[in-house]
C-alpha cells in the first residue's frame, strides 16, 4: 500500500502517523480528560489528516463487492464440521487450524465423508480430505475417521 493511501487509512481509524508508523490515537486536550479543546500540535495532525482522506473511490477502487456467498450444510457435513473443531481443540490447535481444516474439507470433499469412489475419484483418495492410504495418510478406516484425518 503506498505511503500517502496508508496514512490516509489510519487517520481514517483515528490514528496519528510519526515516521510513518502508526503512533496511536489522536490525544487531545492535557491529562486532564474534562478539557475537550485539542492541543496545537493534535489541531494540526488533526488537520493535516482530514486533509489527506481519500474518498471512496480510492478505498474502493473496483466498486462495492458482490453479495456474500452462503452454502446450506445438511446434517452429515455439519456433524463433520463439528468433528473437524473437536479434532483441533482436543490437539490444542487454535481457532486457525480449525478453520483451515474446515476450508479444505469444503474444498475437497464438500465437507462429506467420501469413500472410495471407483473411476469418479483420484486413484484411491478418500474421507474429508480425499486423503490416500497409498500416500501414508493411514488405513482406509483411519481415513475415514474425521477425527483421525484431521
Amino acid at each position: 500500500m503506498n505511503t500517502m493511501l496508508r496514512k490516509s487509512v489510519l487517520a481514517l481509524a483515528g490514528l496519528t502517523v510519526a515516521g510513518g508508523l502508526a503512533a496511536g490515537p489522536l490525544n487531545y486536550g492535557t491529562a486532564d480528560t474534562t478539557d475537550p479543546t485539542p492541543t496545537t500540535a493534535t489541531t494540526a495532525t488533526a488537520t493535516a489528516a482530514q486533509a489527506e482522506k481519500p474518498d471512496t473511490t480510492e478505498l474502493i477502487p473496483h466498486g462495492v463487492q458482490g453479495a456474500q456467498s452462503r452454502i446450506d450444510l445438511d446434517d452429515e457435513q455439519v456433524a463433520n464440521t463439528k468433528a473437524i473443531i473437536a479434532a483441533t481443540k482436543k490437539n490444542g490447535m487454535d481457532e486457525r487450524a480449525a478453520v483451515v481444516s474446515i476450508a479444505t474439507a469444503l474444498q475437497e470433499s464438500k465437507l462429506e465423508n467420501l469413500g472410495h469412489l471407483g473411476d469418479r475419484n483420484d486413484h484411491d483418495s478418500q474421507g474429508l480430505f480425499q486423503q490416500r492410504p497409498s500416500s501414508g495418510w493411514g488405513t482406509v478406516e483411519q481415513i475415514t475417521d474425521p477425527e483421525y484425518s484431521t
